[in-house]
């Protein structure tokens, strides 16, 4: 490896509920550098959370975030010849990278409504432990249980 590795960037928090969750949130809605865009976006679908739920948005922020985060995953490793599907623990940053990812996905894939509004329904699915989301995240962890035989294999 050459050169140093470059220092981890501190991600501010956002502007109005002060949480770098939800800061690291918005840089990954935002596409093309339009921050204000995705702070839009984030923003208004919070305000539709708390509409609907009469619960601050962030709580049932935190909670969809919780149901969607894996604990388990799958990794490749060679071992003599073969591929084995190997269950590894997910690390903090990597569980909400993941959780973040799929939320998203699952948002964009639905058709016919705003990106704001398919945010807000697809939170309080996730709340609720419903929707694409989790049932990718439900998918991922089967898949780590079933092959479960391998995990000697870590490390």
């Amino acid at each position: 490896m050459r050169g140093k590795k470059a220092p981890r960037r501190k991600i501010s928090n956002d502007s109005k509920y002060g949480s770098p969750v939800v800061g690291k949130f918005v840089n990954y809605i935002m596409s093309n550098g339009k921050k204000t865009t995705a702070q839009k976006i984030v923003y208004t679908a919070f305000d539709i959370l708390e509409e609907k739920t009469k619960k601050p948005a962030l709580e049932v922020f935190n909670e969809a975030l919780n149901n969607i985060s894996p604990l388990l995953e799958v990794k490749s490793k060679r071992v003599g010849g073969a591929n084995y599907q190997i269950p590894m623990q997910v690390r903090a940053e990597r569980r909400q990278q993941l959780a973040f990812r799929w939320l998203i996905a699952a948002a964009r894939g639905k058709k016919g409504k705003p990106m704001a509004e398919k945010l807000a329904a697809e939170f309080l699915a996730a709340a609720e432990n419903q929707g694409d989301a989790v049932k990718k995240k439900q998918d991922v962890q089967r898949m780590a249980e079933a092959n479960r035989a391998f995990a000697h294999f870590a490390r």
